[in-house]
């Protein structure tokens, strides 16, 4: 099998490739494929297209563009196999993102390098409307989207590798988690308990649930006789038409371990019997009973509260009552550092998040291991001499201890 490139216009090379002649009309057969860049790159191009045709592994260069195949992907695949809200979410990556910079490219010819600038591009100026750098978060957000799509593409047989997967996924910048001191706590509620939204950021604070979860609870999901709740289902919104009361999306957990059941403490049990008599005396006023298909926390007529108004009611409120800025999903956040601060086991921390292992739980609050690690350690202390031996007399037996091994290596003893 032969071939040979041969220059089209400046930057641009045909590979050319002899297939043998048909069998039924003898005719001369060639494989063409156009490549952009210098003439290194279509010889390159050239040995890796006999290679795939003697391996059997060719396959023909389509005129599809990586925009082309993008839209394909979302209105097939992720159509079927995501959440309307995860759709949304690539929709909104490809348009302002990855379509402007990508779109063209015929999806044959992408290559590394075209991924590897086209993040260096978002991360120094991708801001929509060129307004700054776009954030690392984002940036891998958008690698792992073209990862899976590329895959995808592989897949069906339109390209021979994915090559998102050639280079390392760009790092996310960690920032300090941010959270609610417990000198703080009090205050936050009070300034809570002058809104409608008490019950719901309590409920936030003394679970660790998500916004989404809290908003989708029914009652016939709380049982306060237990006392616990059942987390089964996340409340989002969502430009689909796939809607709930023209807005809302109701949803499976995030993920398989998301479905859990929480164990309730008092005072939140206490919070919700409150709520649940307001709402029964709503429903009776407005002649529609409360039932246990109802939301935990609705509007009065039964509709569920918007996802946006109770975030931006959360800011108003820390900001009114002069505490440090965080966001609502930092209650979450605080629930857990709290936990683990107070000995609870992280196994069970783990379990109350809704995480899918441990580990995401001790990466996501190691900052809170170290002071638990000398908690643990005096516990261990006490449990062997209680009140046995005093913090100053171990520090004097360890001062002794070292006067008499300096002693022994041939220092003078100390003078008295």
């Amino acid at each position: 099998m032969k071939g040979h490139i041969k220059q089209r216009s400046k930057g641009s090379w045909s590979i050319v490739i002899d297939v043998g002649r048909d069998p039924q009309t003898g005719k001369r057969r060639q494989q063409w494929q156009t490549v952009k860049g210098i003439k290194g790159d279509a010889q390159r191009a050239l040995r890796e297209m006999l290679h795939s045709l003697e391996s059997g592994t060719f396959i023909k260069p389509s005129r599809m563009t990586v925009g082309e195949w993008l839209k394909e992907w979302l209105n097939g695949y992720v159509e079927l196999n995501c959440s309307p809200r995860t759709k949304a979410s690539y929709e909104m990556i490809i348009r302002r993102h990855i379509m402007p910079e990508l779109g063209t490219i015929p999806l044959s010819q992408v290559e590394p390098r075209h991924l590897q600038a086209f993040y260096s591009r978002q991360r120094a100026n991708g801001r929509v409307q060129g307004k700054g750098q776009l954030s690392s978060r984002t940036v891998r957000y958008c690698h792992s989207l073209l990862a899976e799509a590329l895959g995808y593409a592989v897949k069906m047989g339109l390209i021979g590798r994915n090559v998102a997967l050639a280079i390392d996924a760009p790092r996310v910048e960690h920032k300090a988690m941010s959270t609610l001191a417990p000198e703080d706590i009090p205050k936050f509620l009070e300034a809570a308990a002058k809104t409608s939204y008490y019950a719901f950021f309590y409920t936030l604070l003394y679970t660790g649930m998500r916004r989404g979860e809290a908003l989708a609870l029914r009652w016939k999901n709380v049982d306060l006789g237990l006392p616990s709740l059942s987390v089964l289902a996340s409340l989002s919104v969502v430009e689909t038409a796939y809607k709930l009361n023209g807005s809302y999306v109701i949803k499976e957990p995030k993920t398989p371990h998301s479905r859990r059941q929480i164990a309730l403490p008092p005072s939140l049990t206490l919070v919700l019997r409150q709520r649940r008599a307001e709402q029964k005396t709503q429903g009776d006023l407005l002649g529609k009973p409360l039932t246990d298909n109802d939301f935990v926390f609705a509007h009065p007529d039964g509709t569920p509260l918007d996802p946006s108004t109770v975030s931006h009611t959360f800011a108003n409120i820390i900001r009114k009552a002069g505490l440090p800025h965080i966001r609502l999903h930092d209650l979450r956040h605080t629930h857990a550092t709290v936990m683990l601060k107070a000995s609870v086991h992280p196994k069970v921390v783990s379990e109350r998040l809704g995480h899918s292992s441990i580990r995401i739980t001790l990466d996501t609050y190691s900052h809170v291991l170290p002071g638990i690690q000398e908690a643990a350690a005096q516990r261990f202390d006490d449990f062997l001499t209680p009140g046995m031996v005093e913090t100053e007399n171990v520090s004097k037996m360890l001062a002794k201890d070292s006067e008499l091994a300096i002693g022994v290596r041939g220092f003078e003893p100390p003078t008295t």
